[in-house]
């Protein structure tokens, strides 16, 4: 429990004794003692108890434990009066009690007050408890850095001064600063708190290491690959921070319907405390009616359990080692019903091997694998990366004098004044080249040409992600309708992997706009919808899941991105609006769950709040429920909303 929690706690309980003590002295003890009799005198005599039947003694006294607990409330309502932003919670409470106190009610005042902090503190509480998810995320930013100086010895820094090639030390349990390449050692590596796996990992040397991580056993020496503001930590940081400021459409509408309800509710308390006096000369019934009204009236159950239910929410998933930018987004994830997904690296493992290799007549296999290693040799693509592993050798890349990316098609490269074309059939095709087509559906095949001349294939096989076909049979059974995969591959690969995993669709050999074109058209095919709709409907939602640099257009375009986070690209990570931190498809329906359940408590908590006020407004009106019934309104209704919400904290699935 916080500083701040504990101060407010001790006001409460200090506050109720004293309110304890004046309500005996009041409604026990004075009475039965009037008056004392002189035996001297025989007359009557006021006793020292009796002021307690006085009402403007009470009045003073009554105020002691009222502005104990209530002090800030009061404040609060008199600043906001004084910026004229004074229609809220505040202002109601110390209307309604303040009207009390003028009609004498005054142990009624310091129980609305009373009890209105107790709600404020479970208010507390419970936020406290949900942001310890995220505050446990927050603590991964590292406070410094080893960085090796020139001449061997090691200078403690802030991580915002390493630069990129720096060469860093990070012992046994200290956090990862940035984003590196291990270079010497072997240790295991604790990324719970970034991917929600609790399996430590070994790295060593050649791993990438992401920051934040805790390291184990032994020391390494790790080479810097980014700077802070662009590693991992930094910016899984500022999703976190900005998280918050991005509401779902639940939470707006309760923005707008308080800004409009209060008001509404404050003109009518006024109606009810003048019209009826003026006609049964009767005001202070009818004003404590109007109190009454208004405490009953105060929406801070709506105000506060709804947003409570999303931190939650968005807790609960950060526990399961998904990052959610906004609770808009983990609102829409309850709604999927399409599901759009790439391929490599997403429902594949991207892990790609070399599987066979032709030689067209009069070449070789080494020559093939040779021109083709030094054509990939500077793409991290994770077919290039498998050439490169399956030639087996270093490269000399001072062969290479020029290199360019054919986007969807592959590379062109000049090696010794010789071009070499490594790509799919579409590059062959471009160039007029004839190949020998091979149909492997179990890989993706590569050809290889030199100056004009096809001189074998490469047939790369990739292999599915375990979990990969439960994940999506478990998304059909939270009501995901339709499954697509989206390709650069051949269509006979994409075929061979969508019938494995049950794919309903399945789109092959595009380029990166053709994946955007393609989700565009799903969502104007969608029924009722448009692609040049402002509003998405929450319960027809088009996701798109992917980890790919060519990924991050469509998981912009979609109603909702979602990245493959450790593996991911840096522009993915950034477009999308969900990461998952572990690439691991199973914390797809984990998120969908969690994304049901907070929908779900948000509505329970709507309904029933607005329910038992409006019920409670008629019978207050009607001078059925008084200032009492009015505490449980309001305060009752807020605790029981904000304990349903908190149903939500600690949830992972």
């Amino acid at each position: 429990m916080s500083k701040k929690l504990k101060k407010q706690l001790k006001r409460i309980i200090i506050a109720a004794v004293i309110f304890a003590v004046l309500m005996v002295l009041e409604h026990v003890v004075a009475p039965a003692h009037p008056y004392v009799t002189d035996e001297f005198t025989s007359t009557a005599a006021p006793s020292l108890l009796s002021v307690f039947n006085n009402r403007w003694v009470m009045l003073v006294l009554y105020l002691i434990p009222y502005f104990i607990c209530g002090g800030d409330v009061v404040k609060t309502c008199l600043s906001n009066i004084k910026n004229r932003r004074f229609m809220d919670e505040a202002f109601l409470m110390t209307l309604a009690t303040v009207g009390a106190f003028v009609i004498g009610e005054n142990s009624e005042a310091v129980a609305v007050m009373l009890f209105y902090q107790v709600g404020e503190w479970f208010q507390g509480y419970a936020v406290g408890k949900s942001r310890r998810s995220i505050k446990e995320l927050m603590d991964i930013a590292p406070e410094f850095a080893n960085r090796v100086a020139e001449d061997g010895t090691v200078e403690v820094i802030d991580p915002d001064e390493v630069q990129i090639g720096d060469t860093l030390v990070i012992k046994p349990g200290e956090r990862v600063p940035v984003d590196g390449t291990v270079i010497d050692g072997v240790s295991l590596v604790n990324t719970a708190a970034l991917t929600g796996e609790s399996v430590p990992r070994t790295v060593k040397p050649g791993d990438v290491i992401i920051s934040g991580c805790i390291n184990g056993d032994n020391a390494v020496r790790v080479r810097a690959d980014k700077q802070y503001e662009d590693s991992t930590v930094a910016k899984i940081l500022e999703m976190v921070e900005n998280a918050s400021n991005r509401k779902s459409k639940t939470e707006n509408f309760i923005t707008r319907f308080a800004r409009y309800y209060t008001p509404i509710v404050v003109y009518a308390a006024l109606a009810l405390a003048i019209i009826p006096s003026i006609i049964t000369r009767d005001p202070a019934t009818w004003i404590l009616r109007a109190c009454t009204f208004l405490v009953i009236s105060c929406p801070c159950a709506l105000v506060i359990s709804v947003p409570l239910a999303f931190f939650g929410g968005i807790g609960a998933a950060s526990n399961a080692g998904i990052l959610v930018k906004g609770s808009n987004y983990l609102e829409l994830a309850a709604g999927i019903k399409t599901l759009v997904t790439d391929k490599t690296g997403t429902l594949t493992k991207g892990e790609f091997k070399v599987s066979e290799v032709k030689a067209a007549e009069g070449r070789t296999q080494d020559e093939v694998l040779h021109l083709a290693a030094l054509a990939e040799g500077l793409s991290t693509h994770p077919i290039a990366v498998s050439i490169r592993e399956a030639y087996g050798a270093e490269v000399n890349l001072e062969e290479v004098t020029s290199s360019e990316n054919l986007s969807g098609r592959g590379i062109a490269a000049t090696v010794t004044g010789r071009e070499v074309l490594v790509g799919n059939g579409r590059l062959m095709d471009e160039r007029g080249i004839l190949y020998e087509p091979i149909d492997n559906g179990a890989a993706t095949v590569v050809y290889v040409a030199c100056d004009s001349a096809y001189i074998g294939s490469i047939a790369v096989s990739d292999t599915i992600k375990e979990g990969a076909a439960e994940a999506i049979r478990a998304m059909r059974n939270l009501g995901v309708r339709k499954t697509v995969m989206l390709t650069g591959d051949r269509s006979t690969v994409a075929q061979a992997v969508a019938a494995e995993l049950g794919i309903d669709e399945t789109y092959a050999e595009l380029m990166p706009g053709d994946k955007v074109d393609v989700v565009e058209r799903l969502l104007h095919d969608r029924q009722g919808d448009s692609a040049d709709a402002k509003e998405i409907d929450t319960k027809d939602v088009l996701a798109f899941i992917g980890d790919g640099l060519n990924d991050a257009p469509v998981l912009s375009r979609a109603d909702v991105g979602i990245a493959m986070g450790s593996m991911g690209s840096d522009a993915a990570i950034e477009a999308a609006d969900i990461v998952i931190m572990d690439d691991n498809l199973a914390r797809l329906p984990v998120l969908m769950r969690i994304a049901n359940k907070t929908i779900g408590i948000s509505k329970q908590n709507i309904v029933f709040a607005i329910g038992i006020k409006v019920l409670f407004l008629i019978l207050g009106a009607v001078g059925i429920a008084n200032m009492w019934w009015a505490v449980f309104a309001d305060v009752g209704v807020a605790v029981i909303c904000i304990l349903n919400s908190m149903r939500m904290l600690g949830k992972s699935a």
